[in-house]
């Protein structure tokens, strides 16, 4: 299909939004539209705090421009959100961004539109949430007047070898005729292919459980962690040796964070229980993994109790507070379980994460991170996230960040058992 004369609208300019405007933008005219107007400006800059784009991806975007005034989406045809779909303090599914991305394409919707979502949701959230929005601020009617997709976004924050166009692209459409439609208009910018899911449903659902599988997995690896520390037995030491067989699953027990692995379940597991099935496994792993945080600030202070450490008044240097190495993004990260549990204990722990903004972790936590830790300060180092900067130190430079007694807690694998005191 040609979509030459195609005019775009990507709704939200985050880690999803972002990459897909400035490749269809290099290609088609694409209008970036996003509620936040410093957003806007620095990407009208050439800069983007997030790291997924370089500046000069975006200059090569030349049919891409930024907005935030709705007169600018009024000419485009397709409508592609890409919005958050967090969880509230109940854990239960927020879809406010997405009913109120809804609610601004509704407003300037037209006959034979086609609005796509990507924001990770339950199945049916689509067409029994969002498109009746769409028809009420409209006054069209769906799969007549207007169609709808839904093409499940796969970004890896901070993973520049698998990026959007590199990884295989779930579609799906309203219509056979609009599902072919979406299924081309990906398939002129992701290189490694796209896969067409018989319908929208199929596609939230497929989306909801990528996730959902690896959480369970890791759930699963973090209770052998605990079971083998009670045996004092290596984790590592016994998940390498069953690595050798050719189908065990890499994975590693640790935190787990982030916007999409620990949040994704509790859409699946909020939608089968408004239809009346309890789950029992994906809960159960939720629980789990989200009481990791918890567990580590326990061993630690086991560790300094039988050391004859002060635990009271001590002080612990974290290293790492986004939820994964090698980027800035602070959404859901679980280092700040770490935190919290400390100050609970009486410790002062103090943050260093050289890829964050402290403005942003001010704001979102309360955090304000040291810009470089003192050596010989610390009475206990936990090494939380395996940032690139870190590894680099080596384990000598890192110590020597602690007092002449101390504790390193490499919660990574960054270091051998031998040069770590503490493991999961």
């Amino acid at each position: 299909m040609d979509f030459t004369n195609t005019r775009l609208a990507i709704i939200g300019l985050g880690y999803v939004g972002l990459p897909l405007a400035v490749e269809f933008g290099k290609k088609i005219p694409v209008v970036g539209f996003d509620i936040n107007p410093a957003r806007v400006t620095e990407l009208q800059a050439g800069e983007d705090r997030t790291l997924e784009v370089t500046p000069e991806e975006l200059k090569e975007a030349t049919h891409l421009s930024f907005s935030t005034r709705l007169a600018d989406l009024a000419e485009c045809h397709i409508f592609i959100v890409t919005v958050p779909t967090p969880i509230d303090e109940h854990k239960q599914p927020d879809l406010t961004p997405l009913i109120k991305a809804s609610e601004t394409i509704g407003k300037v919707l037209k006959r034979g539109n086609i609005v796509i979502y990507e924001s990770t949701v339950y199945p049916g959230a689509t067409e029994e949430d969002c498109v009746p929005v769409l028809e009420q601020h409209s006054g069209l009617r769906f799969n007549t007047d207007f169609f709808a997709g839904y093409s499940p976004e796969r970004i890896n924050p901070g993973d520049k070898e698998h990026r959007v166009t590199t990884i295989k692209k779930v579609t799906s459409g309203s219509t056979p005729a609009v599902a072919d439609l979406v299924d081309a208009l990906y398939a002129s910018i992701i290189t490694a292919g796209t896969h067409k899911a018989p319908s929208i449903r199929v596609a939230e659902a497929a989306k909801v459980i990528e996730n959902t599988q690896r959480d369970v997995n890791i759930a699963l690896i973090n209770e052998l962690a605990l079971i083998f520390n009670r045996m004092g037995i290596d984790t590592e030491a016994v998940l390498q040796a069953a690595g050798t067989k050719w189908n065990f699953l890499p994975f590693r027990p640790g935190l787990v964070g982030g916007h999409c692995i620990g949040v994704d379940p509790y859409y699946l597991t909020h939608k089968a229980q408004a239809i009346g099935y309890h789950p029992e496994i994906i809960l159960a792993g939720r629980r789990l993994n989200d009481g990791m945080g918890a567990y580590v600030v326990t061993q630690l202070v086991k560790r300094m109790t039988q050391r004859r450490m002060h635990v009271q008044g001590a002080r612990v240097l974290v290293m790492g507070l986004a939820f994964k190495e090698n980027c800035p993004d602070l959404r859901n990260t679980r280092v700040v379980d770490i935190v919290r549990e400390l100050a609970d204990y009486d410790v002062q722990a103090d943050v260093y994460d050289p890829w964050v903004s402290p403005v942003d972790a001010g704001h979102e936590y309360g955090i304000s991170p040291v810009q470089q830790p003192a050596p010989g300060t610390y009475d206990a180092i936990i090494l939380a996230v395996a940032h690139r900067e870190f590894k680099a130190m080596g384990v000598a430079a890192i110590r020597a960040l602690g007092k002449p007694e101390h504790l390193l807690f490499d919660l990574k694998y960054v270091f051998t058992a031998q040069e770590s005191d503490i493991r999961l």
